[in-house]
């Protein structure tokens, strides 16, 4: 594990001190968008670039907590971060606890779901060394659908990059 890696998966590790939040079946959107704002607020640490990305994040996945939305390829989107199955291994390895543990705090646990969607931008950014690539990977590994998901967060964010704008960037090569 890289040097700058270490402090990410120790950030992510000390999610596990916060307790669980328990949800009714009945869902309360306002207190729940209010909880995820919360969350994403904590998992910012002070960041405005990191809280208004993963509010962009949020707002175009349009998740909510208990969400566990299938896929076309057999993976599942989960909780308010649209957060996908892949990623249920890593994250049980990285915490130490079991893959159903892990997959049951993505959909139910608000503040979990956030902090794994801080998790993998910062991941992406950390591998492409540019933040609307880690965006587009947040998304998907294929090319043009990150593309895609950049315009569609960029205009949640007020950037408003069109589709050939970024297409020019997204050409430029991987540092």
């Amino acid at each position: 594990m890289s040097r700058r890696a270490g402090p990410i998966c120790a950030a992510f590790v000390t999610l596990l001190a916060i307790p669980s939040v328990a949800q009714a079946w009945g869902r309360d959107t306002v207190a729940e968008q209010r909880l995820i704002t919360r969350c994403i607020h904590r998992s910012a640490r002070g960041k405005p670039w990191m809280e208004k990305m993963l509010r962009g994040l949020m707002d175009q996945e349009g998740g909510w907590v208990g969400a566990e939305v299938r896929n076309r390829d057999g993976s599942y989107d989960l909780g308010p971060m649209q957060i996908n199955s892949w990623w249920v291994p890593r994250f049980a390895q990285l915490v130490g606890r079991s893959p159903v543990h892990v997959q049951r705090w993505l959909r139910q646990d608000a503040c979990f779901n956030v902090e794994a969607a801080r998790y993998i931008l910062l991941y992406e950014l950390y591998r492409s060394g540019d933040i609307w690539t880690a965006v587009g990977r947040y998304h998907s590994p294929v090319w043009w659908r990150q593309r895609q998901y950049v315009v569609a967060v960029s205009a949640h964010l007020g950037f408003g990059f069109d589709s050939k704008e970024r297409a020019k960037q997204s050409q430029a090569p991987v540092r």
